[in-house]
This record gives structure tokens, C-alpha cells and sequence, in this order.
């Protein structure tokens, strides 16, 4: 059995993740399709609704189904995205580990605790994410209300902007939201790194969700740096794909300011992003489950304690909460 277990730098958890990536891509492509898929049929229905409010000539309702479908979107793909991103870290375990792996086991593996990885993530969107979310939200969806026409009807949105009292208000809000951004900024951030490891834990170590957030806070502690490095990598990754496959979605937005894209070109930007979310969905998963046992060999000689494992020498050990049973 192959034992992928030492100390690895940053720079070798990348290279790690993308020889998995690249040695099981239809096994972590394959895992990452219902993210993809959920998102693609959220993206279609508010496409569907947008096209329902022009041809019914109430636009003006369109920046209230912006702000609201993102409001929904949101928590949905973020708790769909914890589910896959459970089976890709099981499956990552599996394979790091020189165990065989599919896409029905890994998926297999989590059913019995979806649940738990279903609260965990409502906790993770909850601390983490739910402030910058409204601080959005407030925002916009002031402008909205103020600004006539926003975001649907740049003439509209101009002759608005010409009230004292309207750009008095939006000035206010804009200074408003720009210096709120520094502080909850900064708090999704280090919230987000101290959480990073929370699903990772308890996939791996079958801990329930409070225990699972209370040992990721411990395994990142000292290692904030390297988690954002790596969060910072991918996401540079993942954004040139993204530039690179939607751009002809900039080229409208730029030609057309203000304005919304076409059905057609809407349609095409989601079927688009479901292939690309099924490729680089995994990216992440499987990065951070790497550096989950990279913290663990560095902290507790896991390496050592796996090998013995291997060798027969010592029992498996499950760490689990006594009260996981009773979630």
C-alpha cells in the first residue's frame, strides 16, 4: 500500500493535488457534477423568471428578483457545494492514502452522515458568510430602492441620479458599505481560514459539527498564512478559467452597460459554467483535504501513526464525539 504521508510545503500540496487531479479526473469531476448540476438548474430558473418580468413589461420588479434569487442562490449552492465537497474529501482521503476510490463510494460513504455535514456547512455559512451577505444585500438592495431603475434601465438609473436627495442617499450608503467592507472583510477572512479544515475533520475523523469546527480551529491554528496562500492560488486558478470561458459575457456586459445579457447569452454563460464548476469544483476539496493531513503529520505525527496502522502494529483509531450518535 502506497503512503503519500510527510511534511509537504506549500508548493508541494499544490503539485500533490494537481497529480490526483490529473490521475482521478473522472472521479473527482464525476463527484463535482451535482454542485455543477444544481447551480446550472438555479441559473436556468432565474433566467426563466427575468424573461417572464420583461415580456410581462414589469422590469422594474427584475432588480428585487436580482437581489432576492442571489439571496436564495447562495446558501443553496453553499450547502450543496458542503456535500460534494464531503465526498471529495472522503474519496481524496482514499486516495492519498493508496485506497481505491469511486464516485458511488465516496458518495456512499457520506449518506449515512449527511446530516451532520449538511448543519456543519449551515454553521460555516452562518459565522462565516451571512454578515458580508447582508452588508451586500443592504447595500444593493438600498440603491434599489432609491435609484430607480437600477441595474435594469441605465436612462432610468441616470435621470434618478440627477435628484440631490437620491445622490445624497447613495453617496451616504456607498461610503457607508465601503467602510463597513474593511471590518467584515477582514472577518470573513479569518473566520473562513479558521473554519477551513472543519469538513475534512469530520469526514476523516467522523467527528459531529461542533467538534469538527472546534478541531479545524486547532489544526489551522499557526497556519492561517499557508491556508490563504493556498485559497489564494486556487482562486487564481480558477478565476483564469473562468475569464477565459466567459468572456464573451464581459464583451456583452461591456458593449451593453447596465444592462442584463440576453436569454441566449445567459443560457450559454450557465451551460458553460456547469462544465467549468464540474472541473474546478474538486480543486479546492481536495487541496485543503491534502493540507488537513499535511497539519496533522506536522502536528501529531499522523505519518507515523498511519504506518503503524499499515504494518498491523496498532488499531485504527475513529475519533468521534460521544454525543455524535445522538445528532
Amino acid at each position: 500500500m502506497e503512503c503519500n504521508l510527510r511534511p509537504l510545503t506549500l508548493g508541494e500540496i499544490l503539485d500533490r493535488t494537481a497529480q490526483l487531479y490529473r490521475s482521478n479526473f473522472l472521479l473527482f469531476a464525476g463527484i463535482s457534477v451535482p454542485y455543477a448540476g444544481a447551480l446550472l438548474v438555479l441559473g436556468v430558473i432565474q433566467i426563466g423568471l427575468t424573461e417572464t418580468l420583461r415580456m410581462t413589461h414589469t422590469a422594474e420588479q427584475l432588480r428585487w428578483l436580482t437581489l432576492t434569487t442571489v439571496g436564495i442562490i447562495m446558501p443553496i449552492s453553499f450547502l450543496v457545494y458542503g456535500i460534494v465537497m464531503a465526498a471529495t474529501s472522503r474519496a481524496v482521503a482514499w486516495v492519498h492514502l493508496g485506497k481505491p476510490a469511486t464516485i458511488r463510494s465516496a458518495y456512499q460513504s457520506i449518506r449515512p452522515r449527511l446530516g451532520r455535514y449538511l448543519w456543519l456547512m449551515t454553521i460555516t455559512w452562518l459565522v462565516v458568510f451571512l454578515p458580508i451577505e447582508v452588508l451586500y444585500g443592504g447595500y444593493f438592495g438600498t440603491m434599489a430602492y432609491y435609484v430607480k431603475g437600477f441595474g435594469t434601465d441605465p436612462a432610468a438609473q441616470q435621470a434618478a441620479m440627477s435628484n440631490p436627495q437620491t445622490l445624497i442617499v447613495v453617496g451616504l450608503a456607498s461610503l457607508a458599505f465601503f467602510l463597513l467592507m474593511i471590518p467584515v472583510g477582514i472577518y470573513t477572512v479569518m473566520m473562513g481560514l479558521r473554519y477551513s479544515l472543519a469538513i475534512p475533520s469530520c469526514v476523516v475523523e467522523n467527528l459531529n459539527a461542533r467538534v469538527a469546527i472546534r478541531r479545524s480551529i486547532e489544526l489551522a491554528r499557526g497556519s492561517w498564512g499557508r491556508i490563504f496562500l493556498l485559497a489564494l492560488l486556487i482562486g487564481v486558478i480558477k478565476f483564469g478559467l473562468v475569464m477565459v470561458t466567459q468572456v464573451f459575457v464581459f464583451v456583452a456586459a461591456f458593449k451593453h452597460p447596465g444592462q442584463l445579457p440576453g436569454p441566449g447569452i445567459s443560457a450559454l454563460s450557465q451551460v458553460i459554467g456547469f462544465f467549468t464548476n464540474t472541473f474546478l469544483g474538486p480543486i479546492w476539496a481536495a487541496g485543503i483535504t491534502l493540507f488537513y493531513y499535511d497539519q496533522r503529520v506536522r502536528r501529531e505525527g499522523y505519518d507515523i501513526e498511519w504506518m503503524l496502522q499499515a504494518a498491523g502494529l496498532t488499531a485504527p483509531v475513529t475519533q468521534q464525539d460521544p454525543g455524535a450518535a445522538h445528532e
